[in-house]
C-alpha cells in the first residue's frame, strides 16, 4: 500500500501542515472509514505556495526545454513503477475499482507527463519575412498556472495541468478536491524526486474559498478547473477581472446516438462506459441515449441482461466491476434523481435501488440504474446526475435526433454508433460537442484534444493544442533599415 502523504500540503519542495485550517477528512466510500485528517489551507500557506511557484518558475523557464524534458520523462517512469501503490490509493480516496484506477487513473497521468515531454523540446516560434525587415515570434510561459481538481480523477487531473504547464515552462500550485485530496500530494512529492526544482508544483488544500484566493491572486497567470459548470462560472469570472488566461472543463448531458445498423453489442457496450464507468461519476458519459425505433426493444432487452451482471463489491477486490459513488451525501443526490425519473413517468428496467454489499452496509452504493420511455423534458434528461443513471430515449430520424441531442446548454462529448460511416461523419459534424466518438465511447488519449463547447467549457486539455493554452506568443520586429519618419 502506497504511505500516506504526511501532510495536509505540500510547498517549496516538502510537507507543510498549518493546524490552523478548517479541518476536513478523506473517507473511503466503501467503509465509511476516515483514512486521512487534513486541514484546508490560511492565507499564510496559500501565499507561501504562491511566493515559492513564482521563485521556482522564473528558475524552471532559463532551463532549456530539453532538460525540462527529463525531469517530465523521470516523473512518468516514477508513477508507472508506483502504479500498483498510487492506485491503491486512489481507490482508498475516491471508491473506484482497483480494476479501474490501475489503468486510468496514475497511469494515464504517467502518459500526460511522458507526452508533454516530447512536446517540451518542440516549442518554437516562426520568422516572418517583410521585405527588407523581419519579425520572429516566441512561446513563452504565463507565469505561475493555478490548477483546480475534480474528486472524481484526482491524480489524472493533476497530471492533465501539471504536464502541459510545466512543460511551457510554468510553474503550478494546485488545489485538489477536498472530497479526494490525497493523490495530487503524492504526484508533488514524484516530481521533486524526479528533479524538479522546489515550488514548481504546489499543492494546496482546501475548500471554495481557497480556490477563489489562488483564482484571484495577484501572482496567477492562468487558473484551469474541472468541475461543475456552477463552480465553472464563478472562477471563469473572478479570474476574468484580472484578465487571467483561463481552461474551464466543465460538465455536460452528452448524447450518445445509435442508429437501426449500429452493432447492437459495441452500441450497448459504449452506453455502458458512457454510464457506469466510475459508477458514472464523469463529466464526458454519454447519460441520453438516444436508439432509433427499429432497434430499441432488443437494445433495452440486451442492455438490462447486461447491466443486471455488473458485479457491485469492495473496490479493491480486483473482480469488482463498479463500487461506490464518492460519498453518502452524492448517493442522497443522485437518489434524489432517480426518483425524479419514476415521479416524471420514466420507466425503470433495471436497478434505481441500494444494492446490499456483504460487509460494505455503510458504503454509497448505487444499483447501475437504466431508464427507459424517457422524454427531453424530464430531469434526467436535462440536470447532470453524475451517478450510474442511463436514460434512454427513442428517434425516428437522423435530423430528429440531431436536433434534440444538440438541445441542451451542454456540449461536451457526444458518441455515434452505426455502420454508415458517411452518415457517421456527418452526424459527428452536426453534434455540438467538443469531442465526439464514432462506434467508441469515453476514449480520452493524451495525444487528443479534450474541452467543451457551449456552457461545457473554454480551452482544451491534451494534445497539441493544450501547449497554445499554457504558453503565450510575442512577437519581436526586427528593423534592417532606417527609421522612415515624417517627424
Amino acid at each position: 500500500m502506497q504511505a500516506q502523504p504526511t501532510a495536509s500540503h505540500f510547498i517549496d519542495g516538502a510537507y507543510v501542515e498549518d493546524a490552523a485550517g478548517r479541518p476536513f477528512e478523506s473517507v473511503h466510500a466503501a467503509t465509511g472509514e476516515t483514512i486521512a485528517r487534513l486541514h484546508a489551507a490560511t492565507s499564510g500557506i496559500v501565499e507561501a505556495a504562491m511566493a515559492s511557484a513564482v521563485r521556482a518558475q522564473r528558475e524552471w523557464a532559463a532551463v532549456a526545454p530539453a532538460a525540462r524534458a527529463r525531469v517530465l520523462r523521470r516523473a512518468a517512469e516514477i508513477v508507472r513503477e508506483r502504479n500498483r501503490a498510487l492506485s491503491e490509493l486512489e481507490t482508498l480516496d475516491t471508491g473506484k475499482p482497483i480494476q479501474e484506477t490501475l489503468v486510468a487513473d496514475a497511469a494515464s497521468g504517467a502518459d500526460a507527463l511522458e507526452w508533454f515531454a516530447a512536446l517540451a523540446a518542440t516549442i518554437a516560434g516562426e520568422s516572418v519575412p517583410l521585405g527588407r525587415d523581419f519579425a520572429y515570434t516566441r512561446r513563452e510561459p504565463l507565469g505561475v498556472c493555478v490548477g483546480i481538481g475534480a474528486w472524481n480523477y484526482p491524480t489524472q487531473i493533476a497530471c492533465w495541468k501539471a504536464a502541459p504547464a510545466l512543460a511551457c515552462g510554468n510553474a503550478m500550485v494546485f488545489k485538489p478536491s477536498e472530497v479526494t485530496p490525497l493523490g495530487a500530494l503524492k504526484l508533488a512529492e514524484i516530481l521533486i524526486e524526479a528533479g524538479a526544482p522546489n515550488g514548481l508544483f504546489n499543492v494546496v488544500q482546501g475548500f471554495g474559498d481557497v480556490g477563489a484566493a489562488l483564482a484571484t491572486h495577484a501572482d496567477t497567470a492562468k487558473v484551469s478547473l474541472t468541475g461543475s459548470v456552477a463552480t465553472g462560472a464563478k472562477v471563469y469570472s473572478a479570474a476574468a477581472a484580472g484578465m487571467r488566461h483561463v481552461t474551464m472543463e466543465l460538465g455536460g448531458k452528452s448524447p450518445i446516438l445509435v442508429f437501426d445498423d449500429a452493432s447492437i453489442e459495441a452500441a450497448i457496450g459504449g452506453a455502458m462506459l458512457g454510464n457506469f464507468y466510475s459508477a458514472g461519476q464523469i463529466c464526458s458519459n454519454g447519460t441520453r441515449v438516444f436508439v432509433q425505433t427499429g432497434l430499441l426493444d432488443r437494445f433495452l432487452s440486451r442492455l438490462t441482461e447486461r447491466t443486471r451482471a455488473i458485479r457491485i463489491g469492495d473496490p479493491l477486490d480486483p473482480d469488482t466491476q463498479m463500487g461506490p459513488l464518492v460519498s453518502l451525501a452524492h448517493r442522497e443526490k443522485v437518489l434524489g434523481f432517480v426518483e425524479a425519473g419514476r415521479r416524471e413517468g420514466a420507466r425503470l428496467v433495471a436497478g434505481g435501488g441500494v444494492p446490499k454489499v456483504q460487509g460494505y452496509e455503510k458504503g454509497a452504493f448505487v444499483e447501475p440504474t437504466v431508464f427507459a420511455d424517457v422524454t427531453d423534458d424530464m430531469t434526467i434528461a436535462r440536470e447532470e446526475i453524475f451517478g450510474p443513471v442511463m436514460s434512454v430515449l427513442s428517434f425516428e430520424t437522423e435530423e430528429e435526433a440531431v436536433a434534440r441531442a444538440n438541445a441542451t446548454p451542454f456540449g461536451l462529448a457526444a458518441g455515434v454508433f452505426t455502420a454508415d460511416i458517411a452518415r457517421a461523419h456527418r452526424v459527428a459534424e452536426a453534434l455540438q460537442a467538443g469531442i465526439c466518438w464514432i462506434n467508441a465511447y469515453n476514449l480520452t488519449p493524451v495525444e487528443a484534444p479534450f474541452g467543451g463547447v457551449k456552457r461545457s467549457g473554454i480551452g482544451r486539455e491534451n494534445g497539441r493544442a493544450a501547449m497554445d493554452f499554457y504558453s503565450q506568443s510575442k512577437t519581436i520586429h526586427v528593423c534592417l533599415g532606417g527609421v522612415d519618419s515624417p517627424y
